[in-house]
């Protein structure tokens, strides 16, 4: 399982472990990934994410899944996203 947000693509970052001596490490920055299971209206039903909190927050600010699928870049999005993407697409386009 890779340590990047499904919706926006945060990953790893690399930095430096730095002593009082102030010599220097390498170390990573792990992105804070939850597993979470957000609520779509269009479909009616639950998809399940492995997301970064900050996009947990972006999600909610958005108005929900479907706001956020939205306006989400595809480039961005992993392949489970973009599907979810193109079915709520999909879902809204039969509904109006």
């Amino acid at each position: 399982m890779s340590r990047r947000c499904e919706l926006t693509g945060k990953g790893p970052m690399t930095g430096n472990n730095v002593s009082h001596a102030k010599n220097r490490t390498r170390r990573r920055f792990l992105p804070n990934l939850n597993d979470v299971t957000l609520q779509s209206e269009a479909l009616g039903r639950g998809v399940k994410f492995r997301i970064s909190a900050a996009a947990l927050r972006t999600v909610d600010h958005r108005g929900g899944l479907d706001g956020f699928m939205a306006k989400a870049k595809d480039d961005e999005l992993s392949d489970n996203a973009l599907k979810v993407k193109k079915e709520i697409a999909k879902a809204l386009a039969v509904s109006a």
